[in-house]
């Protein structure tokens, strides 16, 4: 007796669904889930607060922003662009940071560039650095490792002293 098996069908193969290959841009599975696969979500543009803005408050995003108005408070984002005509009175954190405008406060962030029309006032935590010709800076520099860790400076424990007492026993 024959039967019809797959393998023996003429025409293109088909690997099963597990083995097939899966487009860069596919949903993926959630490994150990039974829900179904989550699809990459789009990039999103950065927010801009418009030169006419001038807001009075912290601000926190996991996203970009590009500020050209004031802002008055601490920024936390994952891109923050500075514009030429916007000024930040506060403390900013993030993995990017481009000044091309003035800041006056604290800036922390693993990739730091002052523009050549750049007007910083305040200390700068970095882990890489760029200062273009023209640039104005008030301050001091520190390169660490991990510069958005909790905005804390890690410190050297004090050398431990040795007791001469003990040593005599």
């Amino acid at each position: 007796m024959f039967s019809k098996s797959r393998i023996n069908e003429p025409g293109p193969k088909t690997a099963p669904e597990a083995e097939r290959p899966k487009p860069a841009d596919a949903p993926q599975a959630r490994p150990g889930s039974d829900l179904p696969p989550v699809a990459p979500r789009p990039k999103a543009p950065p927010s801009v607060l418009s030169s006419d803005l001038t807001i009075t408050g912290n601000l926190r995003t996991t996203g970009d922003i590009q500020v050209e108005g004031v802002v008055e408070g601490d920024i936390r984002a994952h891109l923050l662009t500075v514009g030429e005509s916007a000024t930040i009175k506060g403390e900013i954190v993030a993995d990017d940071i481009v000044v091309n405008g003035r800041v006056v406060g604290r800036v922390r962030g693993l990739k730091v560039r002052l523009t050549s029309s750049a007007r910083v006032e305040g200390d700068i935590v970095h882990k890489t650095i760029a200062i273009e010709s023209g640039a104005h800076f008030e301050g001091s520099v520190q390169r660490q490792e991990d510069p958005l860790a909790n905005g804390v400076t890690p410190k050297l424990a004090p050398p431990q002293q040795k007791l001469a007492d003990a040593s005599k026993e």
